[in-house]
């Protein structure tokens, strides 16, 4: 059994988990610049951050519906 820590203590395996961070950030800061690049209005540019945030999302869903198909 390991040894428990207590909730403000670090967990050393926690260093390496979430590797797709990287991967979204760079999708999200892509989306990001595409989307304030085809604003043409101020309401566009407000709706490119929501839009930039769920874009990543969408690609991965999209890819693994492709990969997988649907049930």
């Amino acid at each position: 059994m390991g040894k428990k820590t207590k909730w403000w203590q670090e967990d050393k395996k926690s260093k390496h988990d979430g590797g797709g961070g990287m991967f979204y950030g760079l999708g999200f800061v892509g989306s990001l610049v595409y989307f304030l690049q085809a604003a043409d209005s101020f309401t566009t540019v407000v709706l490119a951050l929501p839009k930039a945030i769920i874009w990543p999302a969408t690609i991965a869903y999209k890819l693994l519906e492709m990969f997988y198909g649907t049930a």
